[in-house]
């Protein structure tokens, strides 16, 4: 998108983007260059204003649920303001949700809250399944979660608080105060809509914003019925692997922090979509090249990373 914008955007623009996934100032910096972002208000989001579905491509969605607060980071150009950007993105989405300003790029980056939620609890849901068997019925998602897939996300977000941790004690002038852990992100982002707030496991399954929500699937006909398969092509894998899960498994790797329940997801995730990114537990895949992940950048050491 970025590419395809480039020939008719201005310097002094502001652009950003919802949600802003991993290394998105990473990215707007190799397709843009440093000079036009430099001289422009480049902007992210955490995640999504909304619980929504697509209703038709371009021109229709649902909103099932509307988030009560989303961190931002606002990077604005020289003689302008973040709250001027916010304001902006305000006239368009209304009054809610809240912004809360992060501290830079790279918390919203380790905050990203895709990235963790979609492809771990994909894996979690189908990782002692057949894939090729079909369903009946679409699959919810987030209320079709089990205990397992509860304590999983728990465990891949205590990693990313690792992460942190020596991030924090390697660089002390750090600020990463946005990056939370998913369970209190999900008391943050929805608080009272959630019915039962025990764990992560109750909290999926008793948000009002995700009641109805299925798994991706396509439609396939067997004996003149309609069934449905896995949609493995849907952006829960296409976009927050590459774009998200992937851009936090290369920062760990480069602070040297373990992430086997990472991995775990990764790794399955890979195998679904036909991709090669984690080779011998190292992230030199054949797919890395078209990640936003650091080593993707020619990042191979933590200190010219963090510059």
């Amino acid at each position: 998108y970025l590419k395809a914008l480039k020939p008719f955007l201005k310097e002094g623009v502001a652009i950003g983007a919802m949600p802003g996934e991993g290394g998105f100032d990473l990215c707007a910096i190799h397709n843009l260059g440093s000079d036009f972002v430099r001289n422009s208000s480049l902007f992210a989001l955490e995640t999504l204003p909304w619980a929504c579905r697509i209703v038709e491509y371009g021109s229709c969605v649902e909103v099932l649920g509307k988030k009560k607060e989303v961190e931002i980071i606002v990077s604005p150009k020289q003689g302008t303001t973040k709250e001027s950007v916010t304001e902006l993105l305000h006239e368009f989405i209304g009054e809610f949700p809240k912004f809360d300003p992060a501290d830079n790029f790279l918390a919203v980056t380790l905050m990203n809250i895709n990235s963790v939620w979609h492809p771990t609890i994909s894996y979690g849901f189908y990782r002692n399944k057949n894939v090729t068997e079909p369903f009946d019925e679409p699959p919810l998602f987030y209320y079709g979660a089990d205990e397992y897939t509860g304590e999983k996300l728990g465990k891949v977000s205590d990693e990313v608080l690792e992460i942190k941790r020596v991030l924090i004690e390697k660089y002390p002038t750090l600020t990463l105060d946005a990056l939370h852990h998913v369970s209190e992100w999900m008391l943050r982002s929805y608080g009272d809509d959630i019915g039962d707030k025990t764990n992560i496991y109750t909290m999926l399954r008793t948000n009002k914003g995700y009641r109805g929500l299925t798994h991706p699937m396509r439609e396939v006909e067997v004996d003149g019925k309609k069934k449905y398969l896995p949609n493995f092509r849907y952006r829960y894998f296409t976009e927050d692997i590459p774009m998200g899960l992937v851009v936090t498994r290369g920062i760990a790797e480069l602070a040297g922090v373990p992430t086997p329940n990472m991995d775990d997801v990764i790794l399955w995730c890979q195998e679904m979509l036909g991709k090669e990114y984690i080779v011998d537990g190292k992230l030199v895949g054949k797919d890395v090249a078209s990640t936003r992940a650091p080593q993707r950048y020619g990042f191979s050491d933590l200190d010219s990373f963090m510059r």
